[in-house]
C-alpha cells in the first residue's frame, strides 16, 4: 500500500485492519476479481476503496476520464462511500466525484469535465450521464458493486448489467454483499473472472441469523397510543447518545419527529418524500452532533455509517428479518456496543414471530409493556421518575436542525423537493405562500385575494322564481321566496318611474317571440 494512503489513514486513527480488510486487501491490490461477504459495519468500504485509490494513483498520465467506478444502491450510501474514499485519499491527490439522482446535473457534469479518478454513483444517474456522453466508461479499469443484494432488491440488476457491458473487458470487478442470493451468484459467474470468495465471520453472522454479541436486543409488546411516551423515556436512558428511530411509513416518520420535537428533543426526519437537500441536511446535522435523534424510514437503513449510534428503535416492526438486521446494524459498529429496541403492536405480532423465528431470537412472546412498567425502566437503564418530556436544562445540549444550513444542490424532482424544514409540505388549509387559505378565523371571507393581500367584496345576488313575468312560489318556501323578493325590490333604487313594470315588459317580449316562431313554422320562405 502506498505511503500516502497509509499516512492518511493513520492520521484518522486507522492502523489495524478489520477482518474483511485483512482478507480482501492482498487479493484486491493484486488486481484479481473478488467477492466479499461481511456483516454491515465491518469496514467493507476501505476493503475495496484502498485498491481503487492505489490504482488511480499508479495509473500513468492525467486523463480526465474516470479510472475506477463504484456502483451503490442508494444516495446515502454514495455520499458515505465518497466521504470514506476522500478521507483515505487526502494525501494522494485522488479526485473523487459523487453522482446520484435528486441533485442537479450541472455540478456533476462539470466535475466530469474537470476530471475524476473515482466516480461513486447510483445506477440510474450513471446511465443517464453515460447516455448523454458526459460519462466515458471506456477508460475504467476497475469497478465495484457495493451492497449488491440491496441493488437486487431495488430492481437495479438490469442497470448493473448495462454498466458492466459498457466497461472494457480487461477490468477488475469487486462485488461486495452481505448475502449471496442466486441472482448475485449468476451475475458473478457471468461478469467476474475466476473471483476469490472471501468471508469475514461465519455464515450465520454474515447472513444476520445470529445474535450479535455487541448489540443488546429488546422487544416489548406495546399499545399504539403509548408508543411515543415510551420512546420519549427511552431516549433519556443512561448512556444514551446518537439514536435512530425507524418507521414503516413517511407519514408516521413525520408524526413521530414532530411529537419528539414538541417534547424538547433535537430531532430530524429522513424519508423518500423529502428533497435531496433536506435529506442531506438532516444527515449532516446527525453526523455533526447538532441533533442526536434521526427518525427515518428504511431509506436510511443502509448507507448511514455513524460510529457512535448507541440506540436503534424499531418504532414499528420491520417487514422481515433482513430489514430488521440492517436496521439494528446501525449500532454496534466498528467494535462498539449498542442497544436495539423493537416496539411490537398487537396487529404486528404475526410478523414479529416470523422475524423472531428466522433469526433465532428469544422474544417469541414479547412482554406486555407500558410507559410506566417497572421492567421497561430496568431493562433499558432509564432513571426512575423520567418524564415523557426532555428536561429544560438538557434542551440546550444540541444546537438543533436549524443550526445546519441547507445546501443549494438544485433538487431535480419529486413532488416534495421544495418542502420546508423536515419536509412537512403544505397543510390542508395552506396556500403556496404558506398562509392559511381559510384565514386565521373561520369567519374570514372566502373571497380573499391571496395575491394582493386584500379582500374582494362579495356580490350579493337575489333570485326570484317567475312564471309569465309574475313572481310565484310553492308552499311556504315559495311564499318566503316571494316575500324576500318583494323586500329586495322595495330596497332597490326606483327604476320603474316610467310607469311600466318590468314583469309586463317581459311578458310582451315572450309573446312576440312565440308569434315569430309560429309564423316561421307556417311560412318559412317569407319569414
Amino acid at each position: 500500500m502506498s505511503e500516502e494512503i497509509a499516512d492518511a489513514l493513520e492520521a484518522e486513527g486507522i492502523v489495524e485492519p478489520f477482518p474483511i480488510q485483512e482478507l480482501a486487501l492482498p487479493i484486491a491490490l493484486n488486481g484479481s476479481d473478488i467477492i466479499g461477504q461481511a456483516r454491515t459495519g465491518t469496514g467493507k468500504t476501505l476493503a475495496f476503496g484502498i485498491p481503487l485509490l492505489q490504482r488511480a494513483q499508479e495509473a500513468p498520465g492525467s486523463s480526465k476520464r474516470p479510472r475506477t467506478l463504484v456502483v451503490v444502491p442508494t444516495r446515502e450510501l454514495a455520499i458515505q462511500v465518497a466521504a470514506d474514499l476522500t478521507t483515505a485519499g487526502k494525501r494522494s491527490g485522488a479526485r473523487i466525484l459523487t453522482v446520484y439522482g435528486g441533485r442537479s446535473y450541472e455540478p456533476q457534469i462539470n466535475g466530469l469535465k474537470e476530471g475524476a479518478d473515482v466516480v461513486v454513483g447510483t445506477p440510474g444517474r450513471l446511465l443517464d450521464l453515460e447516455k448523454q456522453k458526459h460519462l466515458r466508461l471506456d477508460g475504467v479499469g476497475a469497478v465495484v458493486l457495493d451492497e449488491a443484494d440491496k441493488m437486487l432488491d431495488l430492481g437495479f440488476l438490469p442497470d448493473i448489467e448495462r454498466i458492466l457491458k459498457r466497461i472494457p473487458a480487461e477490468r477488475q470487478v469487486m462485488l461486495f454483499s452481505a448475502t449471496m442470493p442466486s441472482e448475485i451468484v449468476a451475475l458473478s459467474r457471468q461478469y467476474l473472472r475466476r473471483p476469490t470468495h472471501v468471508r469475514a465471520g461465519d455464515d450465520n453472522e454474515i447472513d444476520g441469523s445470529a445474535i450479535t454479541s455487541r448489540i443488546a436486543q429488546h422487544a416489548f409488546r406495546t399499545h399504539q397510543m403509548d408508543k411515543i411516551e415510551m420512546l420519549a423515556k427511552l431516549l433519556q436512558a443512561e448512556g444514551h447518545g446518537q439514536s435512530m428511530v425507524f418507521c414503516q411509513t413517511k407519514r408516521t416518520c413525520d408524526r413521530v419527529a414532530n411529537d419528539l420535537e414538541a417534547r424538547g428533543f433535537a430531532v430530524a426526519a429522513v424519508h423518500g418524500d423529502l428533497g435531496q437537500s433536506q435529506r442531506e441536511r438532516a444527515l449532516r446535522a446527525f453526523r455533526n452532533g447538532k441533533i442526536n435523534i434521526l427518525v427515518a424510514t428504511d431509506v436510511a437503513a443502509r448507507g448511514l455509517d455513524v460510529d457512535d449510534v448507541t440506540h436503534v428503535v424499531n418504532y414499528e416492526t420491520p417487514e422481515d428479518e433482513k430489514t430488521y438486521t440492517h436496521r439494528i446494524g446501525r449500532t454496534g459498529r466498528a467494535g462498539r456496543t449498542g442497544t436495539a429496541v423493537t416496539f411490537v403492536d398487537w396487529q404486528e405480532m404475526p410478523r414479529w414471530k416470523l422475524i423472531n423465528s428466522a433469526l433465532g431470537l428469544s422474544f417469541n412472546e414479547p412482554e406486555e409493556t407500558y410507559s410506566t412498567s417497572p421492567h421497561f425502566f430496568e431493562a433499558l437503564g432509564i432513571p426512575r421518575g423520567t418524564k415523557g418530556k426532555l428536561a429544560l436544562d438538557k434542551r440546550s445540549e444540541h444546537e438543533g436542525l436549524e443550526a445546519e444550513e441547507i445546501e443549494d444542490i438544485g433538487d431535480t424532482g419529486g413532488p416534495h423537493a421544495e418542502r420546508g424544514r423536515r419536509g412537512r409540505g403544505r397543510g390542508r388549509n395552506e396556500n403556496r405562500g404558506g398562509s392559511s387559505a381559510r384565514g386565521e378565523s373561520r369567519g374570514e371571507s372566502r373571497g380573499e385575494d391571496h395575491g394582493s393581500g386584500e379582500e374582494r367584496p362579495r356580490r350579493s345576488r337575489s333570485r326570484r322564481r317567475t312564471r309569465g313575468g309574475q313572481s310565484v312560489g310553492t308552499g311556504a318556501a315559495g311564499g318566503a321566496a316571494e316575500a324576500g323578493a318583494r323586500t329586495a325590490e322595495a330596497k332597490a333604487p326606483a327604476a320603474k318611474a316610467s310607469g311600466e313594470s318590468e314583469s309586463a315588459e317581459g311578458t310582451r317580449q315572450i309573446r312576440r317571440r312565440r308569434r315569430t316562431r309560429a309564423a316561421a313554422r307556417r311560412d318559412p320562405e317569407n319569414t
